[in-house]
């Protein structure tokens, strides 16, 4: 089953099967406890937050009686489509595979347990016309407030090696908009001077995702921001994005928009009383 959005106070639920697409975010209130990510054991306290994408990945979870933790999950591609492509969300990303905990201090704990309970209370509320975009708004306030306390823990990060260099320039390459006409991994790879394959498997090693997922990451919201100006047509756009065809346009608009393009741009008209 499909999870798209979820709350709980279970430590050993964090790595359920059914949660295997979403972004997990836990935070320890309490006492300590400890888990296994990526072949390296994490061991953690009061006011440690873990953010995990894809948290199946997680094994051997390990707490202490007095260990308590409140933990929010969302769907990962959710979570991914609500970040601007040029964020600090894509680094941060990369750094969270290397090590997912960030401690806090009980200022930042209190914030983000605040974030976590408003998410919680309207979880329910599905029937609402906009219930997406409240839960994206909330989520989107959660992650910011999360992006404050991994920046400072990340400025004195001083990895310097080679597959580090690489995923990074690979970041400021598609932060310049090059993917509105270039989607191949072979071109990436030409740029960097190094093969698709080796491009491939540093960026899977290090960020936990594949080359062609951060392309279409940056790619989205170009394609959003053209639908989104009435004054192109479909068949502009696709020439635009340097499509082939237009049905070539309108199958990737479906695959990464989830309707066409046509559709895409009618949801984004008001709603008629």
């Amino acid at each position: 089953m499909k999870i798209d959005f979820q709350y709980s106070t279970d430590f050993y639920g964090m790595n359920a099967k059914e949660l295997s697409d979403t972004c997990m975010h836990l935070l320890c209130t309490a006492g300590e406890g400890s888990f296994v990510f990526n072949e390296r054991c994490y061991h953690i306290t009061k006011n440690d937050l873990v953010v995990i994408p894809m948290p199946a990945r997680v094994s051997n979870l390990a707490a202490h009686e007095d260990m308590r933790v409140e933990w929010f999950a969302a769907d990962y591609k959710f979570l991914q489509n609500l970040l601007p492509s040029n964020n600090y969300s894509i680094g941060g990303s990369i750094s969270l595979n290397h090590d997912p905990v960030i401690s806090l201090t009980d200022e930042q704990a209190a914030i983000l347990l605040a974030d976590f309970h408003r998410l919680r209370d309207r979880m329910d509320d599905s029937h609402l016309l906009f219930y997406r975009e409240l839960m994206g708004s909330l989520c989107l306030t959660m992650m910011y407030d999360i992006f404050e306390p991994h920046a400072q823990r990340d400025a004195t990060d001083t990895h310097t090696d080679r597959t580090a260099y690489i995923v990074k320039q690979l970041m400021q390459l598609l932060s310049t908009g090059i993917s509105r006409t270039e989607r191949e991994v072979t071109y990436y790879a030409e740029r960097l001077n190094v093969s698709p394959k080796y491009l491939s498997d540093t960026v899977k090693r290090v960020t936990g995702h594949s080359v062609s997922s951060y392309i279409h990451r940056h790619t989205v919201p170009i394609l959003k921001n053209y639908l989104g100006d009435e004054r192109l047509s479909l068949t502009q756009i696709a020439e635009l994005l340097d499509f082939s065809s237009l049905s070539h346009f309108s199958r990737y608009c479906s695959r990464h928009l989830g309707r066409s393009p046509s559709d895409y741009r009618q949801s984004l008209q008001p709603k008629r009383e």
